[in-house]
């Protein structure tokens, strides 16, 4: 829109908001300027600060605009009038409304245009271009005053309104006002940040506003008050995107909301997510902000969907209709108050759903400048950058980074000066700052990129508290326990000396007490003699009574004994009496007549109580149903009477217990009547009444009773008495025994006394031995400890000055930790030392000179457990050790060796999961989730692997330590899930990729560690390899003495420590303390027993050193030999060989050397036998021209090792003089010496010391020197002045040879370096020569778990061998798949059936699957227990930057193209099982055939041989492989045997069909054709026949005959091609020997270039002028020199007065001159444009630094050369100052034609179209010979050369036709004076041709012409081409040059001769 339109929009706009009624005079006056103000900012923005490819967002359009007045509109009336509440608070200075209104204008333009910027330099350009269009449109007293001081508008500085009982009645208003000074608003910013922690304390922050941050989250908050406030953050990783977004938006109560990212999460999650916001934002209408970042971007749709919301707020399909339905109804009544013009349509509605969700949700994007696939993405979605306000994020500057580490270690307590304290901080800023810096050195010399952003330091700090803390108390109380222990020392050493006098004072006493003690003893003795008599008569006494006891005793027993028989029969009376009861007994007495047994039975009872019985009177009794005859029994009255007493039963147990024993016989006797009566038993009884049973039963047992007391009743008598007698005699000893203790008792007085006395003797003597005891245990201990004394006296000495250097030590040991992982050694070192350390000193902190940070850090022991792990002992690994084991975050290790993941799995053996026997997991891994929840609940240890250039972004919130606490517990929120986690959980993340490329982002989250193996530390853990294979005990007992080593130190260390502790520990007095005293002897004695193994250790050490260095050079040369191999892998990304794969072959190598019992004989045989196995294993799979590379890398890497060269002779053989300028050395003293030698001799002179003299010699000795720097061989000559010099150098004499050849004659290098290494001492001839390995022999090495990778090249295809040699071994034919689209599934189904079956499978093409290819691996290891041993898998693949490292790493690589050289190329053919075995050679008996096929063969290797010759060989490089010579040879074979050879028949079907069908230029079919006939011919089976010239030019090497031999055994053959030379001579296949120069210079060069890529990099630049300021000067001095434009009139109006256009000549020069013009047009156009794009005035396309880095070059910018499509444009010349010239020179031609007529002679090149000058010439030929009717098809071109040599001597035009000059012949010369072709001169490529003159001709007429001129032999017909590519596409025609006889036309047409327009 127009200007005015605009300014009527938004002055309306401003008019309706700012009124009269409302705002003053002053303040009216400038909102009427505001729209001017604004739009000439804006076009101003838009014309000044163009987008550029770096700052692709610079684009200002109308969106822009209008935020500034949204801005200026949604401010509140009372904000500008009153000026808010800082104005009420008095806080504002010059407040007025007007000085408001001004302000806020400013602060909403920055918030629009100058955020967004992306340098300070352009916000420099802003505040100039606002300040100027303020002053100019307000007044500058008025926008001085508005805007001197900078304004932050801010909407929180309200409060939430509490009533009395703290319940929130309103919450604080939204005022969008002045907040003040940034100090102010900050004060309320931590009020929030503070209350956020309280609500969120699971995502506490712990921020510092620094003014930089401050402003931001000012910016961000702003965003998320203005309605669509959505923002763009850009800025590193780390710079507090995410954190200010988030304080931002608590400030603003919105809610806020990020993707939880897993590994499932895709479209249809992110749709989810979107609803729910869509839901908060348009339906509950809360405000909402969406965070989102680069690392949520799972997939480029997201953006889609992103730049959707931003563009509409519309994403199709979101809602289902019902659902938007019912959101709809529910926001009804809004939309009818908010919007009352509008129909309640769904539609409508829709839309107001729509526009509240815009309204409301705020969407901040946080990316990154670095991701390379931002400005992609933002071109892609224009929308993410049009639509969010964009808040550039620069790097912190110095002052944020002070601040950040003040605002954290500010209050922390160190123990140090303010000063320093204040130095610290700065410091730690500093070091960012410093690291950042070797960042880009680093990337400039080693091309690894590292990035340190803010996150890295915000852990620096953190890691800093916690160090210094901890170091800081362990030194305190170190120091308390070393102060308390000395105290102890001295105190112990004072004690013994009081003791010694105490000791003299007791002496005395003792002697006293010892007299007393000896008058005691004298009484003792009598008293002791008394009672001695006494108590032997009580002895005897006691004797007898002892004696009378016992046998008492054994009498007693006996009765027992047999009252123990009676006892039975007393229990059963007992229980017979117990079984009756009174009411039995009651029955009885009631029985009127009882039965007999019951009466029988009382009788007895009768009987037994004594009582009266009644007279004997016989009668009969029944019982048991038998009648006996009795007598009457006493039942009546007697029994009765008895029975009635009621004591009756009481009477029997009362007898029972007493009567029994006073039975006598006579009532035994009554009773045995009763009871020989069978009947009278208890049974019978039983039967009458129980009592009767009872009684009955207790009757009879009274009998038995007595008949057994009987025996014992005597004996009781007499133990009775003898009972009494004991009584009496006890008593007599009673009495004797009263009188011997009244004896005892006195004595014991005595006794008592005298032990006193000895007690007290004995104690006074313990006294003075302890003393003693205790004087000479201090003594000793206070000696022992003198040695300690001494230490702790200097520890307490030097406590202090640690204490302060503490400060600056833990900084500098922080900061290896953060910042020191991803450099190698060498930065390393540099960064402690020369940048930390440094700053540290130049800022007077406090700190260790030369601080090692390894010991600082750590402790000997810990690093000696490390060791026996298997960590290097290298101290590079020492601190990977440290880095792994110390930082705060998450190792990720870059471990291209698998070093760190072998010392982890070991280290963290206790501690790893184990899944399926897998305890490491791969990132690809579909179940990391899990195994990631079970590590880390458990606390086990994660080590992940596979990682490549990213890591799942489901891991961050544990990369990020998210934990949330719950009581004891903590949890991680992983994929929305909550996982435990356990604080000894670890994770680890290793990635074998050498030099991989983590975003910066992924770098701050982990510690990235450079884990790769560094040549000294190869070395030793290949010595200890070679030691355990060649001397295994040695290796055992130094692991043995390691191991032992490594405890004692350790013990001795634990020692130390208990000895201070166990001092200080002790709380009374030293000496007191027996045990400790006893403790301390031990550990002393322990200490030193420590001490003499350590020391024992040392020597067994040193001995075992010195065996070790024996085979140290074997370790060395492995090492060298490893890490050329690595460095070939920068030459070809294919070239990858692992370490594993390195050492089966190191250790291998020792298996087959030669034994030797001499070690230093043994070890130089292994070390042969390594090096030329590795040589061979690795040169196999190189392609042809990387071998040499790769073995002179070696080489010279053995050199360097072996410190007989420095790198720096390295470098000058690569680069020679390529640094100097020839205007800043030495004027060049000889004309013969090209100027690149020149300067190569210089720098030779100048860089060798050997050379120094160099240039004096050369003067001194110019002719010799002359002589031998033009000869065709100088390598084989001798070096004038140096040969015996360089000979008396046998270890660098060739290396000498070598650099001096390279630098005098480039093309000659390879030759050199060929003899260089035959000659050197480690390497020799077996190492140049060619070796070809075919497929049985890398069969034969092969095994199922390994595939080959055959790496393919032009011309070379092992399909056909693998599948002969598969049919030799008589196996299944191997299952082929191409790869490619669709055909990885059918390539994995055929490995795992070749797995199955054991077969072959061959994979074709494989860069085309990468997909598979990355699975590949562990598809191998899946399958690898289980493959058939007949499997084999081959794998063919061109190079490919993405190919799977892991699988060429496991691989054995193999090249199959064809070797150099026609010698390699020939033992090739003859090699059996590639084309000729003994079996082809006997297909044919004859000798002709056998010749044929050598012939055949020779020719197959010279015609793929001439290719290395460029246009010269073929003007295609045609692509001839064995199939074609396989072919011939199968035709030669067929026509053979059909009888005689037709041999033109031969020649056509060898050169026309089997390798001409592919042959597409009529040149090359020519050229073949030649060779056919040349070489195929009768002659070719003569005896003499020679393929060599009959005159060389040069000598052949060895003077030797190319031959067709016709031997019959394939192995003469083979001999006889042996002995061809090294170096082919150009002759041999027809060129001439300076095509030798060509190829060679060229290869020579690409040799040092490709060295080149395996050095590393000098970094830097030189300062000086910068690129733009070079290039824009350049500019300026080519568009002083552009001829003037063409007017199309002008030279239209000069060609009418030359002929007008009917002349065919005139329209040529017409189109020649329209295309100039076009080219001087847009050269001028461009040259313009870059200099306004340097300038910043226009945009910086991709075309403008194209052009700008080919100028800087030097070289001719793309598009000046070619149109967008690739075909030419103007003319292609190698360097911009030729391509220039040649500009000016075509203008010169066409300006002369036009203003002076036809030129005499016409300078070819100059044209565009020189054909076109040609046909041109030809119309006009044929027009002039009309009259002979010449039809213009019928002419032919008609050449002669003239003998004018230049354009000059031409002085009139030819009568027809044209004189053309400016052309060059290439691969001959030509005599002007005989007018024919001649041999070139040496060394000199290209000869200008005569001038020649071109006509047309009737081509019969020209038949005799050429007969006339060139006789029988004809001429050679010389192609014309316009540059030195030989292709159609630059053709010209063809011009007929003489020969003679000898040189006829095949000879040059096999020289490759043609004339050229450019060389």
């Amino acid at each position: 829109p127009s200007i005015t339109s605009i300014n009527d929009i938004y002055g309306q706009m401003l008019d309706g908001r700012f009124t009269t009624n409302e705002f003053d005079g002053p303040t009216l006056n400038s909102v009427g300027k505001l729209t001017d103000a604004t739009i000439r900012l804006w076009r101003t923005m838009k014309s000044k600060m163009l987008p550029t490819p770096a700052k692709f967002h610079y684009v200002f359009n109308m969106r822009d605009l209008s935020r500034v007045f949204q801005g200026i509109l949604l401010t509140p009336g009372e904000s500008i009038t009153d000026g808010g509440i800082r104005a009420k608070e008095g806080k504002l200075k010059s407040f007025s409304p007007q000085n408001m209104l001004v302000g806020l204008w400013k602060h909403e333009c920055d918030r629009v245009f100058c955020d967004k910027l992306a340098t300070n330099k352009d916000k420099e350009s802003y505040e100039k271009y606002i300040k100027d269009i303020g002053c100019d449109v307000f007044g500058s007293e008025l926008y001085t005053s508005a805007c001197g001081d900078t304004k932050y508008m801010v909407s929180f500085l309200r409060d939430d309104v509490y009533d009395e009982d703290e319940v929130l009645v309103e919450e604080a208003p939204k005022v969008y006002e002045d907040g003040g000074s940034l100090d102010m608003i900050r004060e309320r910013a931590y009020m929030f940040l503070e209350k956020y922690n309280e609500e969120y304390p699971s995502k506490k922050m712990e921020l510092v506003l620094f003014e930089d941050a401050l402003k931001h989250m000012l910016r961000i908050n702003r965003l998320m008050e203005m309605p669509r406030g959505s923002g763009l953050l850009v800025g590193v990783g780390g710079s507090g995107k995410q954190s200010l977004t988030r304080l931002a938006s608590f400030i603003s109560r919105a809610m806020c909301f990020q993707i939880t990212l897993t590994k499932q999460y895709n479209t249809n999650a992110l749709m989810d997510d979107i609803r729910i916001l869509y839901k908060n934002a348009g339906h509950k209408r809360q405000p909402t902000t969406f965070i989102f970042t680069e690392s949520e971007i799972k997939d480029e749709v997201f953006l889609e969907t992103i730049n959707s919301i931003l563009s509409t707020g519309e994403v199709p399909g979101l809602f289902a209709k019902d659902e938007m339905l019912a959101m709809t109804a529910d926001i009804r009544l809004d939309f009818l108050r908010d919007r009352p013009n509008q129909e309640e349509t769904p539609d409508n509605l829709k839309q107001y759903f729509t526009d509240c969700v815009r309204d409301n949700l705020h969407i901040m994007l946080c990316m990154s400048p670095l991701n390379p696939k931002f400005p992609i993405r933002a071109r892609k979605f224009p929308g993410l950058v049009s639509c969010p306000t964009v808040d550039w994020f620069l790097p912190w500057p110095e002052e944020a980074l002070v601040s950040v580490s003040k605002g954290f270690i500010q209050d922390y307590p160190l123990d140090c000066t303010p000063e320093t304290k204040e130095s610290l901080m700065t410091h730690m800023g500093m070091v960012h700052k410093m690291v950042m810096d070797v960042c880009d050195q680093y990337y400039n010399s080693m091309r690894r990129q590292v990035y340190q952003t803010p996150k890295s330091y915000l852990s620096f700090i953190a890691a800093y508290k916690s160090m210094y803390s901890s170091k800081l108390n362990a030194l305190k109380e170190k120091e308390g326990r070393v102060k308390l222990g000395l105290d102890k020392l001295i105190q112990g050493a004072q004690d013994v000396e009081a003791m010694k006098v105490v000791l003299a004072a007791e002496q005395v006493k003792l002697e006293e007490a010892t007299t007393n003690t000896n008058k005691m003893l004298e009484s003792l003795e009598i008293s002791s003699g008394e009672a001695k008599t006494e108590g032997e008569q009580v002895a005897g006494i006691k004797a007898k009574c002892e004696e009378d006891a016992a046998r008492i005793g054994a009498e007693k027993a006996s009765c027992a004994n047999d009252l123990a028989k009676a006892q039975p029969f007393v229990d059963e009376a007992n229980a017979a009496i117990n079984s009756i009861k009174p009411a039995h007994i009651g029955e009885i007495k009631k029985l009127a007549n009882p039965s007999d047994i019951i009466k029988l039975v009382f009788d007895g009872v009768l009987i037994l109580f004594q009582g009266p019985l009644a007279s004997v009177q016989s009668c009969k009794i029944n019982m048991a149903k038998t009648e006996i005859s009795w007598f009457e029994p006493s039942f009546k009255p007697q029994a009765l009477q008895m029975m009635s007493n009621p004591n009756f039963l009481n009477q029997l147990v009362e007898f029972g217990n007493t009567g029994k024993d006073c039975m006598n016989d006579e009532t035994i006797e009554f009773l045995s009547v009763y009871m020989e009566l069978e009947q009278f038993n208890p049974a019978v009884a039983k039967n009458a009444s129980t009592a009767a049973e009872g009684l009955c039963t207790y009757v009879r047992a009274m009998k038995y009773y007595h008949e057994a007391s009987k025996i014992v009743k005597p004996k009781m008598e007499a133990l009775a008495i003898a009972e009494g007698q004991m009584e009496a005699a006890n008593k007599a000893l009673a009495a004797a025994e009263a009188r011997l203790a009244a004896c005892n008792e006195k004595l014991a007085d005595l006794q008592r006394l005298f032990d006193d006395q000895m007690s007290k003797k004995r104690s006074i003597e313990e006294g003075a031995m302890a003393l003693q005891k205790k004087m000479n245990q201090a003594s000793a201990l206070i000696n022992g400890l003198a040695g300690e004394r001494t230490r702790w006296t200097e520890d307490a000495a030097n406590f202090s000055d640690q204490k302060k250097r503490l400060v600056g030590d833990c900084a500098i040991g922080c900061a290896f930790v953060s910042y020191c992982g991803p450099f190698n050694q060498q930065f390393r070192e540099y960064l402690i030392n020369g940048n930390f350390t440094t700053d540290c000193e130049a800022r007077n902190v406090p700190v260790t000179k030369k601080l090692d940070v390894i010991s600082f850090l750590v402790d000997v022991g810990t690093i000696g457990d490390w060791n026996m792990q298997g960590l290097p002992t290298d101290p590079l690994s020492t601190q990977n050790g440290i880095l792994v084991t110390k930082s705060t975050r998450f190792p990720l290790l870059i471990d291209p060796q698998g070093q760190a993941l072998s010392w982890i799995q070991s280290k963290e053996a206790d501690n790893l999961p184990s899944w399926n026997g897998q305890s490491l997991v791969n990132l690809s891994d579909p179940k990391l989730k899990d195994k990631l929840e079970f590590c880390m609940s458990d606390g086990k240890s994660l080590v992940i692997v596979g990682v490549e250039d990213d890591i799942d972004p489901m891991l961050d919130p544990v990369l990020e330590k998210q934990i949330i606490r719950k009581g004891s517990k903590m949890f991680i929120n992983v994929s929305d899930k909550m996982m435990d986690y356990e604080q000894s959980f670890m994770m680890y993340f290793i990635t074998r990729l050498p030099n991989p490329n983590f975003s910066p982002e992924l770098q701050a989250k982990t510690t990235l560690i450079d884990f790769t193996v560094t040549q000294k530390g190869l070395e030793e853990q290949l010595l200890g390899k070679v030691i355990g294979k060649e001397q295994k005990a040695l290796e055992e007992q130094l692991t043995h003495v390691l191991e032992e080593v490594n405890m004692n130190t350790k013990s001795l260390m634990q020692l130390d420590a208990s000895l201070l502790e166990r001092l200080t520990s002790n709380s009374g007095d030293l000496l007191e303390d027996e045990e400790l005293v006893s403790v301390l002897a031990n550990t002393k004695a322990k200490a030193a027993e420590v001490n003499a193994k350590l020391i024992a250790a040392d020597e067994t050490r040193t001995s075992i050193a010195e065996k070790r260095e024996q085979f140290r050079p074997a370790a060395t040369r492995g090492s060298v030999l490893y890490f050329s191999i690595v460095e070939m892998s920068l030459v070809n990304v294919m070239y990858q060989t692992s370490l594993v794969q390195f050492l089966e072959l190191f250790m291998g190598s020792m298996d087959k050397a030669e034994k030797a019992s001499l070690a230093s004989k043994r070890v130089s045989n292994i070390i042969e036998t390594m090096t030329y196995m590795t040589y061979r294993y690795i040169n196999r799979g190189l392609y042809e021209a990387d071998k040499l590379t790769f073995i002179l890398v070696v080489t010279m890497k053995i050199l360097v090792a072996a410190q007989f060269l420095k790198n720096s002779d390295v470098t000058l053989f690569l680069r020679g003089g390529a640094a100097l300028d020839i205007n800043s050395v030495r004027r060049k003293p000889f004309q013969w010496m090209a100027n690149d030698v020149w300067l190569n001799v210089v720098q030779l002179s100048q860089s060798n010391k050997f050379y120094s003299n160099l240039v004096g010699d050369m003067i001194a000795n110019e002719g010799t020197w002359k002589r031998w720097y033009e000869d065709n061989e100088p390598e084989q000559l001798a070096i004038p002045d140096y040969e015996q010099k360089i000979a008396d150098q046998p270890d660098i004499g060739p290396f000498l040879k070598l650099l001096l050849v390279r630098c005098l004659r480039v093309d000659r290098s390879i030759l050199s370096c060929k003899d260089f290494l035959r000659n050197t001492q480690e390497m020799g001839q077996a190492y140049v020569e060619p070796v070809t390995d075919t497929i049985e022999m890398i069969y034969d090495s092969m095994t199922p778990q390994v595939p080959v990778i055959f790496l393919l090249s032009r011309g070379a295809d092992p399909t056909e061998s693998i599948e002969t040699l598969c049919r030799k071994k008589k196996l299944p034919a191997p299952a082929v798949i191409s790869l490619g689209e669709g055909q990885e599934p059918v390539a994995f189904k055929a490995i795992n059936a070749g797995v199955v079956n054991g077969t072959w499978v061959l994979l074709q093409n494989c860069e085309l699957g990468l997909g598979l290819m990355n699975e590949m691996e562990s598809i191998i290891n899946k399958l690898k227990d289980n493959m058939e041993p007949n499997f084999r898998l081959f794998i063919t693949a061109l190079p490919h930057p993405e190919f799977p490292l892991g699988l060429l790493q496991m691989c054995t690589k193999v090249t199959n193209e064809p070797p150099a050289g026609l010698k390699a190329g020939l033992l090739r053919s003859y090699t059996p099982g590639v084309m000729v075995d003994q079996d082809k050679i006997e297909r044919v008996d004859t000798p002709q055939w056998r010749q044929l096929l050598f012939a055949l063969c020779f020719l197959h290797s010279i015609v793929q041989e001439r290719r290395k010759f460029g246009p010269l060989g073929w003007c295609i490089p045609y692509e001839y492989n064995n199939g074609d010579l396989q072919s011939c040879i199968l035709f030669l074979e067929k026509h053979l045997y059909n009888g005689p050879i037709s041999w033109s028949t031969f020649q056509y079907m060898v050169a026309a069909v089997q390798y001409g069908g592919k042959i597409t230029d009529s040149l090359d079919v020519r050229l073949f054709r030649i060779y056919a006939e040349e070489w195929l011919t009768e002659k070719t089976c003569e005896e003499d026949y020679t393929y060599n010239p009959s005159e060389p030019i040069f000598k052949i090497p060895n003077d030797f005959q190319y031959q067709v031999p016709s031997f019959t055994e394939h192995s003469y053959f083979r001999k006889y091609i042996e002995t061809f030379p090294e170096i082919d001579s150009p002759e041999i296949f027809g060129l001439h020997p300076n095509a030798d120069l060509t190829f060679r210079v060229k290869e020579a060069n690409s040799l040092f270039e490709t060295l080149g890529e395996t050095q590393p990099k000098g970094g830097g630049n030189d300062g000086g002028i910068s690129r733009e300021d070079t290039v824009y000067d350049k500019a300026t001095e080519l568009l002083g020199r552009l001829p003037e434009d063409y007017t199309e009139d002008d030279y239209k109006a000069k060609i009418r007065k030359l002929g007008g256009m009917t002349v065919p000549m005139n329209i040529f020069l017409f189109q020649e001159i329209q295309r100039l013009q076009n080219v001087i047009s847009k050269v001028r156009f461009i040259l313009t444009q870059l200099q306004l794009a340097i300038k910043g005035e226009v945009v910086m396309t991709a075309e403008l630094q194209e052009t700008l880095d080919s100028m800087f070059d030097a070289k001719v910018p793309h598009f000046w050369e070619n149109t967008l499509t690739g075909d030419e444009f103007s003319w292609r010349l190698p360097t911009l100052g030729l391509w220039f010239s040649s500009l000016l020179n075509r203008d010169d031609q066409y300006r002369t034609w036009l203003n002076n007529g036809r030129p005499n002679s016409f300078w070819l090149t100059g044209f565009f179209n020189p054909n076109g000058c040609l046909t041109a010439m030809k119309q006009e030929v044929t027009r002039k010979h009309k009259a002979e009717k010449w039809a213009l098809d019928d002419v032919v071109y008609h050449t002669e050369v003239m003998p004018f040599e230049r354009a000059e001597q031409v002085k009139n035009p030819p009568t027809e036709g044209i004189y053309i000059h400016g052309l060059f012949l290439d691969g001959a010369a030509f005599s002007r004076q005989e007018g024919h072709l001649i041999e070139s001169q040496p060394k000199t490529l290209f000869v200008s041709l005569p001038i020649l003159f071109v006509t047309g001709n009737a081509r019969k007429d020209e038949e005799k012409s050429k007969k006339e001129l060139f006789g029988s032999i004809g001429p050679y017909e010389c192609p014309v081409y316009k540059y030195a590519s030989r292709t159609d596409r630059y053709f010209i025609f063809c011009a007929n040059l003489k020969c003679t006889a000898e040189k006829y036309p095949n000879k040059w047409a096999l020289r490759g001769v043609a004339l050229l327009c450019n060389t």
